[in-house]
């Protein structure tokens, strides 16, 4: 049987999501505990990589099974056994053809900020804090530029090595409540730390460093130096990762 499992964690503790040799991941300590549990050699499948300290609402993987667990009961029987900042949400059982990562036809995330002179220490591990201002307006006409088709390649950190950096933006929002900005992305794919750079290319455009008019020239120069900072992993999750099953 394969199984379909979505997994919220707390990435603060772990190197990320894939099992490094020098590291606790969240992939190795989750496959860990469904082996104890089926008494098999389990081999985990997620939908991509999360990097260290990032976060995630809805992370999405895979793994082949014999158990007799009925599948709606995993979930219980696998949280028995893992630390408190990993949770099994949900199981389900898909078609042997099934495949976490290249099955997904889109996936979301959100990047967390918070404003203000003073850092919050409840917000430390889990927000990126900016200590100004920000224009919550005119970051919503740059997140405008950013949806659709293109080369994003400017999005990319260096140690990125895909060579089609094209991907299909459907979504981009900036909401505000408080002294709390929320980033939320939806997308085909996603380049290395490409989320991360949006945010904080944005945050440049609300401070006024870029306009919206400077996000479409960095997007079509493919030039990095012409977006903004990378923005601290702490504030990334993965919230969503989506897939057609056709049974809704």
């Amino acid at each position: 049987m394969r199984v379909l499992i979505t997994i919220e964690y707390l990435g603060t503790s772990y190197c990320g999501w894939q099992k490094q040799k020098n590291g606790r991941s969240v992939q190795e300590t989750l496959a860990k505990a469904i082996s104890t549990l089926t008494a098999e050699e389990i081999v985990l499948h997620g939908s991509g990589r999360t990097d260290s300290g990032v976060h995630a609402i809805a992370q999405a993987a895979h793994f082949d099974t014999n158990t007799k667990i009925p599948v709606e009961k995993l979930p219980y029987a696998i949280n028995s056994l893992l630390p408190r900042d990993i949770s099994v949400k949900s199981a389900r059982s898909v078609v042997a053809a099934f495949n976490a990562r290249f099955d997904a036809i889109s996936k979301t995330y959100i990047y967390k900020i918070y404003t203000g002179a003073h850092l919050s220490p409840t917000r430390e591990l889990t927000h990126c804090h900016i200590p100004y201002a920000l224009d919550v307006q005119k970051m919503r006409e740059a997140a405008s530029r950013i949806i659709g088709t293109h080369d994003f390649k400017c999005f990319q950190s260096t140690g990125g090595h895909v060579k089609d950096t094209v991907r299909t933006i459907y979504t981009a929002t900036v909401t505000e409540s408080g002294d709390e900005i929320l980033i939320e992305v939806k997308g085909n794919g996603f380049l290395y730390n490409m989320v991360r750079i949006i945010a904080g290319t944005l945050v440049y455009a609300g401070i006024g460093k870029l306009s919206a008019e400077d996000i479409t020239s960095a997007i079509s120069s493919r030039d990095r130096t012409r977006a903004g900072k990378t923005l601290d992993a702490k504030g990334l999750y993965l919230k969503n990762v989506e897939y057609d099953f056709g049974d809704n």
